[in-house]
């Protein structure tokens, strides 16, 4: 038997002042997308905005369905728009911003296995990194590669 340790880095943010102006910009976005989102149901509004290496953003929000769970999260909404129309481009970092009755939530709101699954197979996929930033009033989480989200993901090795 082997016992083995899970560790998971990640910066957090109190203060925007301390943040790069790009993951802030990044932010700014990921909020308009959730200010658009379709949550007649659960009133939680969630957006996504991707960062390509060009600079490119795309953002994503989540649409909710009466037939549950036939909607569909900010995140995988962000990342298929991103495959679908932009498959040349490279993502480099993705934020995530939720509301709750129209304000930011307290705490970032992390995204679903589902969703954690779709952008860890985006980052194998792409062979880089895809920096994640998770944000609400009260702090800011940064993570360095959606990997750190999964340690334990399933992968493409795991059908061989």
């Amino acid at each position: 038997m082997k016992e083995r340790e899970v560790r998971m880095f990640y910066r957090e943010y109190h203060d925007s002042n301390e943040m790069p102006h790009a993951d802030k910009k990044l932010i700014e976005e990921a909020v308009l997308a959730a200010s658009g989102a379709y949550a007649p149901y659960s009133h939680f509004m969630v957006g996504a905005a991707i960062l390509f290496d060009d600079g490119t953003v795309v953002r994503g929000a989540n649409v909710e369905n009466a037939a549950f769970p036939s909607g569909s999260c900010a995140e995988k909404t962000a990342i298929s728009y991103a495959v679908s129309n932009y498959p040349g481009k490279r993502p480099v970092a993705i934020a995530v911003a939720a509301l709750s009755g129209g304000i930011l939530t307290r705490e970032p709101v992390p995204p679903c296995g589902n969703c954690r699954q779709m952008l860890i197979e985006e980052e194998q996929r792409q062979g880089h990194p895809i920096k994640v930033i998770l944000t609400g009033k009260e702090k800011t989480i940064v993570i360095d590669s959606v990997e750190s989200l999964m340690p334990l993901r399933f992968t493409k090795s795991n059908l061989l």
